[in-house]
């Protein structure tokens, strides 16, 4: 087993308990603008929500924001450890040094899911009308995200593996200029492109016990062309469905 997904569980264990410890920030919620600066977002409709420290989710949380989600510099929101109902009308925005885990679902033959550290055959329902942008975060999981819009994650990268599984994305898939011990895009539908750039691994391979992870590209759906270049040390993939183009590292991944 790669190591990847090993270190994945355990993050995924210790924010919940990181969660379960933590006070919530108000015991209702009130429609307008809400900042989370410790523990739980209650449930509730927001016209903003901000995320300013360490927050999560309760499971079972029905969580509304007519405008925008922002996680700021340095913040962690862990919405990917308990199943809620999130819907977000316009963007959700991440900022330098954030981590950001939205959405967790059981794993069935053939798909690893990502399990609920709370629940793990609860699943998540959460959706995004417009676009999810990340840039320099430590942590990005996105597992199982409706998303109206483009994904576009640009910088960062820590020794916590990475996941954007799952997901239903509109438009555009965008990674560039990341330093990652692990990254998986798997089983998506991607309305548009896949642009897969300058990524290199940190994390030991496993499974062939020598070197380094490749970037996983493993049964997505994609609508239009999978462009990959500067994958380091390369590119591990297979059962994708491309209508058009796949060039650069990820050419032998077409047909």
């Amino acid at each position: 087993m790669r190591s990847g997904w090993r270190s994945l569980g355990a993050v995924l264990v210790a924010s919940a308990l990181l969660w379960g410890a933590a006070p919530a920030t108000a015991a209702t919620a009130a429609t307008g603008d809400y900042t989370c600066t410790e523990g739980t977002v209650p449930s509730g409709t927001y016209s903003t929500l901000t995320i300013a420290g360490m927050c999560g989710v309760d499971a079972g949380a029905e969580i509304h924001v007519t405008r925008s989600l922002m996680v700021l510099e340095g913040a962690i929101f862990d919405a990917q450890s308990a199943p809620a109902v999130i819907t977000v009308d316009r963007n959700v925005i991440s900022a330098t040094g954030s981590m950001i885990g939205l959405g967790c679902q059981p794993g069935f033959p053939g798909n690893s899911g990502h399990p609920c550290a709370t629940d793990p055959e609860g699943s998540s329902d959460i959706s995004v009308a417009g676009n999810i942008t990340v840039n320099g975060a430590i942590g990005v999981f996105l597992n199982g995200v409706a998303v109206g819009g483009n994904v576009t994650v640009t910088g960062g990268g820590s020794d916590i593996p990475w996941s954007i599984k799952n997901n239903t994305i509109d438009r555009n898939l965008t990674v560039n200029g990341i330093v990652e011990e692990w990254i998986g895009v798997m089983w998506n539908r991607i309305g548009g492109n896949v642009t897969l750039s300058d990524i290199r691994m940190t994390g030991l391979d496993d499974a062939a016990g020598t070197g380094l992870n490749d970037v996983f590209v493993v049964r997505n759906e994609i609508g239009r062309n999978l462009t990959c270049s500067g994958l380091v040390p390369g590119v591990f993939g297979y059962g994708n469905m491309i209508a058009r183009n796949a060039t650069g590292d990820c050419a032998a991944l077409a047909g």
